[in-house]
């Protein structure tokens, strides 16, 4: 299990903030938890579809999609952060 938590527009759209996740089998990375996430349906096809923009950090690092997760790891996604 890998505790996710999603921010921002994400936390809001998804209507979660928090959550726990059975990792996928086999050698697991960011990329396979995305697509776990988004075999759930519409909503989170959605918010994590290709082209849309989001960032993601595991362990409170930042990380990419090949980055590998190990049960216990925390994995975020947020929206990138823009100035003014």
């Amino acid at each position: 299990m890998v505790t996710i938590l999603y921010f921002a527009s994400l936390r809001e759209s998804l209507g979660n903030s928090r959550e726990q996740l059975a990792l996928p089998m086999g050698n697991a990375t960011v990329s396979s938890v995305v697509e776990a996430l988004r075999a759930r349906g519409t909503q989170w096809t959605e918010a994590f579809a290709p082209g849309r923009t989001w960032r993601v950090a595991v362990n409170q690092q930042m990380a990419g999609l090949a980055t590998p997760v190990s049960p216990g790891d925390e994995i975020a996604f947020f929206p990138p952060v823009t100035g003014g």
